[in-house]
């Protein structure tokens, strides 16, 4: 798990705890570094409050997930 504060390699976590701050979630995310990075694809995780990155595996979980809005 990982707080985004400062600019990291991409994908070099397996779990991420996101916030709605930072979406839209993309993976990689905007704060990464994207020198070895796969295409940026976008993650529908605004419904289940998780998703997983189909290129690198990567879990994102949306920590302040309200699942009855």
């Amino acid at each position: 798990m990982t707080n985004m504060s400062k600019q990291q390699p991409c994908c070099s976590q397996r779990i991420y705890n996101i916030t709605r701050a930072q979406l839209p979630l993309s993976c990689p995310m905007k704060e990464m570094t994207l020198w070895d990075a796969h295409p940026r694809i976008y993650l529908p995780i605004e419904k289940t409050g998780r998703a997983k990155c189909g290129y690198c595996g990567a879990q994102f979980i949306l920590i302040d997930f309200d699942a009855h809005p």
